[in-house]
């Protein structure tokens, strides 16, 4: 897959909600862009938590007027079955969304497990380099905090390569700045902080 340019806004439009596009995540994207040409009009959107998984369905179900079921694996197996149905029945797009595929799931009505086999699914993957760094531009410029590139540059490589791992430094970083009373971060105080946070390995 060719790369794509960063940041890449989903969708183009001024306002609202906005889902970072990297490689890791735009083979999701694209398949809920083309909807229309569904064979069966429901997807499992499956990823990691944090991964922005709700986002991109919230913003699939404005453009589409579809209907959303998020954290699928504690939904009401009956409430989900009849979903299904009605959505096959009147073409109207259904996004089930979930931690991993529906063969990872322990679900006890059978009708409903073999209608979620059949159901074509899409993964969001761990963050590739370009989304951690455009992440954390996002979450840190979001609260306030004045980052420079050489300090993206040098968190990306540092911490672990999951969506929840840019957050947990991010609010690691927010909470000490804010008790510090600092509006811009440099690399030896996002050291200092992360290290004593166990977000990175200090050695």
């Amino acid at each position: 897959m060719s790369q794509l340019p960063l940041p890449l806004l989903w969708p183009q439009e001024e306002g609202g909600e906005r889902f970072i596009l990297s490689e890791s995540n735009a083979a999701a994207a694209r398949h809920l862009e083309r909807w229309s040409v569904w064979s069966l009009p429901i997807t499992v959107l499956h990823g990691p938590r944090k991964s922005g998984r709700s986002t991109l369905g919230r913003l699939f179900v404005g453009k589409t007027k579809g209907i959303l079921i998020d954290d699928a694996w504690a939904a009401d197996e009956e409430a989900l079955f009849h979903a299904w149905n009605d959505a096959s029945a009147s073409r109207r797009p259904l996004l089930i969304v979930a931690d991993a595929p529906p063969p990872a799931w322990r679900i006890a009505l059978p009708d409903l497990a073999s209608r979620l086999a059949a159901s074509p699914s899409v993964g969001i993957l761990d963050p590739d380099p370009p989304l951690i760094a455009a992440l954390f531009e996002a979450q840190l410029a979001r609260r306030g905090l004045s980052v420079s590139p050489q300090l993206i540059d040098w968190l990306q490589p540092r911490i672990e390569r999951t969506h929840l791992a840019v957050l947990r430094a991010v609010d690691a970083l927010d909470r000490a700045a804010l008790s510090r009373q600092r509006g811009g971060l440099t690399i030896p105080f996002a050291r200092e902080v992360l290290a004593e946070a166990g977000v990175i390995d200090a050695s």
